[in-house]
């Protein structure tokens, strides 16, 4: 579970009285056991990177070739912002350890790093026991541009991608981690409520669901989409890339949840992994049904996006969640894809990738189930259902007012030419496959 680790041992370095007492020399046994849970989060970690290569993949190939090189550059560009402006500022607002400046809701610990290197290993260890104080940046770092790229597919074929950067920044460096500190850094959903959030479905995947949400409809739909009040299907340009990328996801999450166990403890990383593998196939198995049910055809692409819903679901509550429970878990979130796509675009909301349905609807679901499945009897329904709540207050009405400010200065949509036309052209002069535009507007 990601608790106030980083923000105790921040406040206890940067003491005079930590630097008077020397630090306690470990045996040979904890100092085994601290290498192999160190070496476990920082693969989780690099687990956690590669999944930008699925969101690229996955977004790319859902929306149009004329726009391929578009997203590919803001899925790039994604995981820089974030792990640099973590480095800035994020991570002390999101562990501020003493230094709440409003108790249990604003805090922070200063600008840039906390820590110094060292290289003795009593050192390292006297940081937690389990990991460095370098391990810790870099896993919570890898977290930090996850949510931004949810908002990517969102708003993909329509938005500048200067607007998307500068929301990106904005959003990364202040919305996230201050809502992090709530549940993660030992704020008040944390230590008034007992909320739990294992690995993020709501920190992370329902931050982003409702920046997604807040974007959608600042820009509007994409040109063609609805005609005379009908939706109309916009089709991807590359399927294999799409199922590349929920692949690439799937294992990185993985990462994304053992990984959050923050030890190599065996039995709790390995329950983790089952739990979140139940997720994902009792997912695909929801959306798939569900697609035949109501769509008459067993659509491909709903069923990828009904594996990331069961990922997204189980996230909360991997770790406190029976097997079959994360099954039904898995299910429901996968089956709840098909009517949440049909239901977006009946009430006019453009989400070219299906980033509503997947991480806002199921970050919600799966935040839910903790309170309705979970053994650990003081993860109650109410507690779960605050922090719901809670972050969509602030995470929602930030983002329409970080979208509102750039469309009101910068600009937050290209011109109805560039559109028609593709990003690629205009905003990067180059085209994800050369000679493209040459035979088709596509």
């Amino acid at each position: 579970m990601k608790k106030a680790t980083a923000a105790a041992i921040i406040a206890s370095s940067l003491t005079s009285l930590a630097a008077e007492i020397p630090a306690p020399v470990p045996a040979e046994s904890d100092i085994a056991e601290f290498m192999v849970s160190n070496m476990w989060v920082l693969i989780g970690g690099i687990l956690v990177f590669i999944m930008h290569l699925g969101f690229a993949t996955v977004e790319s190939g859902l929306c149009r070739a004329k726009n391929c090189t578009n997203i590919l550059f803001k899925n790039t560009m994604t995981p820089a912002i974030g792990f640099l402006t973590y480095a800035a500022a994020g991570f002390s607002l999101m562990y501020p350890g003493n230094s709440w400046i409003a108790d249990g809701v604003f805090g922070f610990n200063g600008f840039g790093m906390g820590i110094p290197f060292t290289d003795s290993v009593s050192e390292a260890y006297s940081y937690n026991g389990k990991f460095t104080y370098w391990t810790d940046f870099f896993f919570q770092g890898m977290f930090a541009a996850t949510a931004a790229t949810i908002v990517s597919g969102a708003v993909a074929e329509r938005i500048k991608l200067s607007a998307y950067l500068i929301f990106t920044v904005v959003y990364v460096t202040l919305v996230y981690p201050v809502l992090g500190s709530w549940g993660w850094g030992g704020g008040w959903l944390s230590a008034k409520m007992n909320f739990h959030d294992f690995a993020g479905s709501t920190f992370v995947h329902s931050v982003g669901g409702w920046a997604a949400l807040a974007g959608v409809i600042m820009l509007g739909p994409r040109i063609g989409k609805f005609v005379n009040g009908k939706a109309m299907a916009i089709m991807g340009h590359n399927i294999p890339f799409a199922a590349l990328g929920v692949f690439m996801l799937w294992l990185g999450w993985f990462g994304f949840n053992a990984g959050s166990a923050l030890s190599a403890n065996p039995n709790l990383i390995s329950y983790v992994c089952c739990t979140t593998m139940f997720g994902a196939c009792a997912g695909l198995s929801g959306a798939m049904l569900c697609g035949m049910i109501l769509l008459r055809k067993s659509d491909f692409s709903m069923t990828l996006n009904g594996c990331l819903a069961g990922l997204v679901a189980i996230t909360a509550g991997a770790d406190c969640i029976s097997p079959l429970m994360a099954a039904a878990t898995g299910f429901i979130g996968g089956a709840a894809v098909v009517p949440a796509v049909l239901l977006f675009d009946r009430i006019k909301l453009d989400d070219p990738v299906g980033a509503l349905s997947v991480h806002l609807v199921n970050g919600i679901w799966g935040t839910l189930a903790v309170g309705l499945f979970s053994f650990n009897e003081s993860y109650t329904l109410i507690g779960q259902l605050t922090g719901i709540l809670s972050v969509a207050a602030v995470s929602f009405p930030s983002a329409l007012l970080i979208f509102y400010i750039i469309k009101r200065t910068a600009g937050l949509r290209v011109s109805k030419e560039e559109e028609l036309r593709g990003l690629d052209i205009d905003e990067h002069g180059a085209e994800a496959y050369h000679g493209f535009q040459i035979f088709t507007n596509q």
